[in-house]
């Protein structure tokens, strides 16, 4: 690979329109005054030493790398609720501007680890001056709880190299399960914390609008 740069642009133009497009999905909810099924979205392309590094371990040859590596661009989509998961998903199945590969429902049957997240790869058409290029994305949804928790997972990954003591093994695993139990005990309340958000935003709204005059 003697061209990273032109190897990645599409990658890098992928995410960009990407995080457009998807931010976009909750301003429209904003707009019609809809709880927003999404949070936040953010993006990134894998930097080209964690690129190698995978190409080794899963032995990806670097002529295949666009058709068998699935999450050289990645996108994070978050959610408040688990339920929100699930709309989320049932919006992106319905848009047509790209194509779907794969799912895998990390939450309906977690990791081992205890790690939760519902992934998508999608097949994303890019325009460049050379024509259309399809690349392989993949997007992954999941509560604020479940990204704190695979946030920390992933930085003692690089640690450990994957090979966890047994007693960190043991402390993820219950704070799997604390912050999926928390993930549970939010859906429980959740109209009531949705009615306080609304109450916020408009009080919010009116001393806004005070302010300005």
């Amino acid at each position: 690979m003697e061209h990273w740069d032109d190897f990645l642009a599409p990658y890098k133009q992928a995410i960009e329109e990407l995080k457009l497009k998807l931010k976009g999905m909750r301003t429209q909810f904003e707009r019609e005054q809809i709880h927003s099924p999404i949070e936040f979205v953010t993006g990134r392309v894998k930097p080209i030493v964690s690129i190698l590094d995978k190409a080794v371990q899963k032995n990806i040859a670097l002529d295949n790398l666009g058709a068998e590596m699935q999450d050289i661009a990645g996108i994070r989509m978050m959610c408040q609720f688990v339920d929100d998961i699930r709309r989320v998903v049932e919006l992106l199945r319905a848009r047509n501007d790209f194509e779907i590969v794969e799912e895998r429902d990390y939450i309906s049957h977690k990791k081992a680890s205890g790690y939760r997240s519902y992934h998508m790869v999608i097949r994303y058409p890019v325009q460049t001056i050379h024509g259309e290029k399809k690349i392989l994305v993949e997007i992954q949804i999941r509560t604020l709880a479940m990204n704190f928790w695979a946030t920390i997972e992933h930085s003692l990954n690089y640690k450990y190299k994957g090979d966890f003591p047994e007693d960190i093994q043991i402390r993820l695993k219950r704070a799997a399960e604390a912050a999926f139990l928390l993930d549970e005990e939010m859906s429980q309340i959740r109209l009531e914390i949705q009615e306080a958000q609304r109450i916020f935003s408009r009080k919010k709204e009116t001393f806004g609008k005070s302010e300005r005059k």
